[in-house]
Parts: structure tokens; sequence; C-alpha cells
């Protein structure tokens, strides 16, 4: 049971993560090419079915920029946004299918070094893309996370372009905003203070709104025009809800695209779902890791909600749970609180939220990309030497640079070549001696014995010379990969030939496969 103060923390939790979340599932959506209302849905889905089914108390599920490639490729692939609500249907039951089996052991054989990596590029790509939301220069939608933009430019041309479009209005917003976040903080303010449990985001946000008012009355050429503002789909009714209200093209199902697309979304959301709880997990510094399989099957039942009433796929996402997390959540009540408030948003006060500044929203994703960019932390990763922080750089920027999934297959793969490197160093020894003329040779293995040493073994075996004594001390074995008892096999097959007198200690595995050929 939650105290009082608990509830109003988790309360407070879910108001900001809300104000994060409302200009990323328009702006992702935008960016996918879909119904803008396509993205709240998804994020009221995320915030209701997912948060229900999930294991994890603050991970925050909606729409995910690392599918827009995927979205907007399969509309194109398979004709209508409605036969591809048909293809999240084919993604929902194979994500829940995954979690039965249990497949979401997979998020746990991801380095830690990749997982610190993906949270630090996360941070700089939005700071990156906030900087130009800053001062008025609004062509990209929030959510829109690629290198290369909507409009043709990258994210780094698209620094010196927005001083061609820099807007006074918007500026002086952020700069007073920035101030105001700087301060209305536990640094300045007691935690146990009435001031701490108005969110910082909130004032934010009723600032942004304030200053926009008195530019109207008092200085008309500061006044932030509505394509500066956040756009919400208008809905007076529920007549124009159930019309904005896309469903699925069940014919969808005769045509194989469909399962191919199907089988993409399933794969690549749940990847991104896993390692975003595993990075919420490292974030809170849980002692118990959240379950990924109930995380599968959570994910699933929302991407099948999603689709049957025209939402875009869902994944669990870094930026909107380590909001949650720095805003002081620690229960599901904040994730329950932000899908509520994003439904009401749409249908009780879309006027109010029309009036907010991007460039106060943008204030809010700049502090919460710093957060997750600590100095601290890429500090931390080069003192714990290159086999960690080679991974870590990689990812981060091979992210700034691609996307999210190249970015961790990249730095995946120099985190394994570490692994493989430190591998290949346990040694296989080699001592010879001379008894009374005849050469005798000891070969000692180490604990784990894999195909990565069969190399090394196999040029030791071939300076055995002919009548001479082997000894292959497994005295230390606790695992022994079959190449490599493969290969001592075929060469006790070729010993008797060159007259090599061979004694086996430990390695009982041997006579077995030796009886079988």
């Amino acid at each position: 049971m939650l105290s009082i103060k608990e509830t109003l923390q988790n309360i407070q939790s879910g108001v900001v993560v809300f104000l994060v979340a409302l200009p990323l599932c328009l702006g992702i959506a935008i960016a996918q090419d879909a119904p803008p209302i396509a993205g709240i849905i998804s994020g009221i889905i995320g915030g209701s079915v997912v948060m229900l089914f999930s294991g994890s108390k603050y991970s925050i599920s909606g729409p995910a920029a690392g599918l827009t490639a995927i979205v907007l490729t399969a509309v194109n692939d398979l004709g209508s946004f409605e036969a591809l609500l048909t293809a999240m249907i084919v993604a929902g039951a194979i994500q829940v299918v995954l979690g039965i089996i249990k497949a979401g052991i997979v998020g746990y054989y991801f380095p830690s070094s990749v997982i610190k990596g993906m949270l630090s590029a996360i941070g700089i790509i939005l700071i990156i893309k906030q900087i130009p939301h800053l001062v008025g220069y609004d062509l990209d939608p929030e959510g829109d996370m690629a290198f290369w933009q909507m409009d043709g430019r990258n994210s780094f041309s698209e620094l010196l372009n927005m001083l061609n479009f820099f807007t006074p209005g918007p500026a002086i917003v952020s700069g007073i905003s920035i101030i105001v976040m700087i301060f209305w903080s536990p640094k300045f303010i007691h935690p146990d203070g009435k001031l701490s449990f108005i969110p910082n985001a909130l004032v934010i946000v009723l600032l942004g709104i304030i200053l926009n008012s008195i530019f109207e009355y008092f200085f008309p050429n500061l006044f932030i025009q509505q394509d500066h503002l956040v756009a919400l789909p208008t809905i007076n009714s529920t007549s124009d809800l159930y019309n904005s209200l896309r469903f699925p093209d069940l014919s969808g199902f005769s045509n194989s695209k469909t399962y191919v697309v199907g089988f993409t979304i399933a794969i690549v959301a749940s990847l991104e779902s896993l390692l975003s709880l595993d990075a919420s997990d490292k974030l809170k510094k849980v002692l118990k890791p959240s379950s990924p399989n109930r995380e599968l099957i959570a994910q699933g039942l929302g991407n099948l909600a999603c689709s049957a009433v025209g939402g875009i796929p869902v994944t669990s996402v870094i930026v909107r749970s380590s909001a949650n997390i720095a805003a002081g959540a620690s229960n599901k009540l904040s994730g329950y609180v932000h899908g509520f408030l994003l439904l009401v948003s749409v249908l009780v006060f879309p006027d109010v939220l029309t009036r907010i500044p991007n460039a106060s929203l943008a204030v809010i994703l700049l502090f919460t990309g710093y957060k997750l960019t600590k100095l601290s932390l890429i500090k931390s990763m080069f003192s714990l030497g290159i086999n960690q922080y080679l991974p870590f750089l990689t990812t981060i920027i091979v992210m700034l640079l691609t996307d999210m999934l190249k970015g961790i297959v990249c730095g995946l793969i120099v985190a394994i070549y570490f692994i493989l490197r430190d591998l290949m160093r346990i040694p296989i020894k080699v001592s010879n001696t001379v008894i009374e003329g005849k050469t005798h040779t000891l070969i000692t293995f180490p604990e784990t014995v894999s195909f990565i040493n069969k190399g090394v073994l196999l040029k030791m075996l071939d300076t055995i010379p002919a009548n001479s004594y082997l000894i292959l001390d497994g005295k230390n074995i606790k695992s022994i990969d079959y190449d490599v008892l493969e290969t001592i096999h075929l060469f006790m097959d070729a010993a008797a030939e060159k007259n090599i007198e061979i004694d086996a200690i430990n390695i009982q595995i041997i006579d077995k496969l030796v009886s079988s050929h």
C-alpha cells in the first residue's frame, strides 16, 4: 500500500512522463507518416495494457522512433496503413509466443558496455535534436531520432541550418525555461517542501504558456505562432474520436508480405523492448531484474491492442522510462497516470495543450538527454579499460551516425571481439622433456576449452615427434568443446602409425567419442 507521499510522488512522475511522451507520440507518428492520433493511441495503450501486464515498475512503453524506417517501408510495401495494422496483429502474436517459450533470455546476453553506450547515445541524440527547437526551428518533428532527417539534412548540419530560422519568441522562452529548470531542482528546493511536489516539467510548460500570452498582448513581435506550438488532433465529440480510429484490413492475411512485415516488427520491437528494459533496471539499480519473458508478452498484447484501434507499434522506450525514473517513480502508478493524461489531453483539454510552445517541451527533453549522458558515466567507462570503453564508444558513434539498432549491433560485434580475444588467451600449455632418449610431451588444458583453442592445439599436436610419449592433462577441465574432442580423437587415430603413446588424464568423454567412431 502506497503512502500519501509515495502516491503524490508517482503522480508527479506520471505528469513528467506525460509531458515528455506527448510530443514524442505525435512526432513519431508524423515521422512514420501515420495519423497523429495513432501516436497518442499507442501512448495510451503503452500506459495501460502494456503497463498492466509488464513486470517492470519503471519501464514506460509507447511508439518507438527505432521502428520508423520499418513502418515507412511496410506501409509502402503493403499499400496502406490499415494493411500495416494487420501485420501488427502478426507481430503481437509472435511476441506473445516468444514470451511464452521464454525467448526473453536473449536480453541477458548484451554486454553492459553496449547497454550503457545505448543510453549515452540516446542522451546525446536527444540533446542534439532539441537544440533547433529551442530557437524555433521546428521543421522536423519530435521523435525523429535518425541521423538523416525528413528534410534531407542530418543531425549536425541542422545545427547550422537552424541559424537561418532563428525565432526570438521561442528562444526567449527556452532560455528562461532552462534557468528555471536548473533552479527548480533538489539542489535549490527542499525535497520535502511543498514546491518539490510540483514537477519542474509542469512549471516549464505553464511558464511557456504564460510567456506567450504576455508576448501576444504586450510584445506582438515575439508572439509564438501556431506552427511553433504543440499540434493535437481535433476531437470535439465521441463520433470524432470513433471516426479518427483506423482498423486493420483483414484481407491482408492473404498477402505473404504481411507475415514478413509482422515478423520484422516483432523481432525489432522485441529487441528494443528487452534492451530498454535492461537499461531501465540499470538506471534504477534494481536488485531483481524485471522478467524479460513477461515483458515480451506485455509488448505483444500492447501491439495487438494497437492494431485493433489504429495505433502504431509500441516498445519499451528508454527516453520515457528514464524520465519516469528521474522523476522519482516507485510504482506502476506513474505509468498509468501518464497513459490516463494522454487520453484526457485529447478528449478534455486539447485547447490548453495546443498553447504549449515546442520550445518548452524541448527544454524538458534536453534535460532528459543530459541525465542519460553523464560525464561521470563516460569517465567510469574509460577507467575500466579498452575492452569496456571501445564497445561503449562504438555504440555511441554508430548510433549518432545511423540508428539505434545499427549502433547496438556494431557495439556488440566489438564486445564479442574482446570476449573471443580473452578466450584465446586462456592458454593450453605444452612442455617437453627427454627421458632415456624418448621425448615426453605434456599438454595441460585450462578449465574451459572452446573451439577457439582448436588451432593452437593442432599446432601443438603437429610438433609431437614419432616414437614419443604424450600426456593430455585434463584434470582442470570443466567444459570442453566437441570440435576439440574430435581433434584429439583424430590425432589419436593417427598416433598409432607414428608409434606415439598417449595417456589422457580426466578426459573420459574421449573414450565415448572413440567408441562412437
